[in-house]
Parts: structure tokens; C-alpha cells; sequence
């Protein structure tokens, strides 16, 4: 008996191309493992920092080198407490622990081979696309306005990157989503994306675009 929530696939799916380990759901979703494991990891040490400059303002932070490479000035900006509730503020890192909690739970499910619903798949797509859209906004307020770089932040973006890249991943090859039923031509264009490994040389362009740009602008400083 079949089930409205199980992907849908049909005789000629385009989907039946994407065969192979990489595109299989143990490595598109342990890959996404290491990274939210990482990310969590350094979402607990930003919100010790930032516990540590509560309790000590004038604390310097291990992470603190220059006036350029410094964790305290990013951790002091507004934009490290975005969230209000009246006159209580709380750090981004906080939320850093709860999200990729949950993403560390999603790769475990997909790991396990569970069946969830496609709406719940979607969903999770569109919180890790909110997560990585989030990092970068952070990343280019450090970069651009606060002038100033944390460490621990931007291995807490990298590690989103790769986590969003492996979930982008098994949300096309393993969850068989978009519909090709009803997105024919996205669905296609997907396949082919992942099944020619176009997804690789654009995974490492962007790492390396965004590894360049950090030592273009503000290399001289940095040493």
C-alpha cells in the first residue's frame, strides 16, 4: 500500500539517474552530520565567550589577535544580539545551539533511513536555506560594518555552507524533491545538476571565492 507522504516517483523518474554512494543517503547525510556536529561544537564556544565578556567586560578572548581578528568586538556589536524580548537580549549563539541541534537530528533520521513526510523534507530545506542566508548576513556585517573578524564565527559559516550544500543535496537525490510531476523542467535541471557533479566545482568555488575575498580585504591586517 502505497503512502501520500513517500516521494513521489514515477517509472520514468528522473530521478532514477542519480545512482551511486555519493548521491546515496549515508554520505549526503553524514557529511551534513560532520558539519552540524561542528557547527553545534562552536555554538557552544561562542556562547561561553560571550558568557565570559557578561561576566568580564574587559576580558580578552583567546580568539583575540588585532584590532581586525577579534572575537570581543564582534561579540559587543548589535548584531551579535539580534533577538529582543522587552529589555532582554540573547546572543546569536544560542540559537546557533538550538538549530543546529535540530539539523543534527535530521541527518541522524536520514542516516537511519527514515521515512518522514515530503512537507516535513520541504520544510527542513527552507530552515537551512534561513540558517545559511543568517550566517551570511552575519558574515557580511563583520566584514563590511563591524570591520572587525571572529574566528570561531567564520568557521561557524563555513561549516552552515557545507551543511546546506549536503542538504540541498539529499533533499534532491534522497527525498526526490521537487515533484517531477508537477516541476518537470526544475526537477530535470536538478538531476542533471548533481548527476554531472556540477554541485562539486560549484560547492569548492564558493568556499574558495569566500577564502579569497576574507584575504583580499582584510589580508594585510590579518598578519
Amino acid at each position: 500500500m502505497s503512502n501520500s507522504n513517500d516521494p513521489i516517483v514515477s517509472a520514468d523518474s528522473p530521478f532514477d539517474r542519480l545512482a551511486g554512494w555519493r548521491h546515496g543517503s549515508t554520505w549526503t547525510y553524514l557529511v551534513m552530520l560532520i558539519a552540524s556536529v561542528a557547527a553545534l561544537v562552536v555554538s557552544f564556544i561562542l556562547s561561553g565567550e560571550t558568557l565570559e565578556l557578561a561576566r568580564h567586560p574587559n576580558a580578552k578572548l583567546s580568539c583575540d589577535v588585532n584590532a581586525v581578528v577579534s572575537c570581543s568586538t564582534v561579540a559587543q556589536s548589535w548584531q551579535a544580539e539580534i533577538v529582543h524580548f522587552g529589555t532582554l537580549s540573547f546572543p546569536n549563539a544560542f540559537f546557533g545551539i538550538a538549530a543546529e541541534s535540530v539539523f543534527i537530528t535530521l541527518a541522524v533520521l536520514g542516516l537511519a533511513h527514515a521515512r518522514v513526510p515530503r512537507w516535513f523534507s520541504i520544510a527542513t530545506w527552507w530552515g537551512g536555506l534561513a540558517a545559511f542566508l543568517y550566517a551570511y548576513w552575519l558574515f557580511s556585517q563583520s566584514m563590511f560594518v563591524i570591520d572587525a573578524l571572529c574566528p570561531w564565527c567564520l568557521c561557524l559559516m563555513f561549516a552552515t555552507t557545507i551543511q546546506f550544500m549536503a542538504l540541498s543535496h539529499a533533499t534532491v537525490s534522497v527525498q526526490h524533491i521537487p515533484d517531477p510531476q508537477r516541476f518537470q523542467g526544475l526537477a530535470q535541471g536538478l538531476v542533471n545538476y548533481y548527476r554531472l557533479h556540477f554541485d562539486l566545482m560549484v560547492d569548492v568555488l564558493w568556499i574558495v571565492a569566500m577564502v579569497a575575498l576574507i584575504f583580499i580585504d582584510k589580508g594585510a591586517a590579518i598578519f
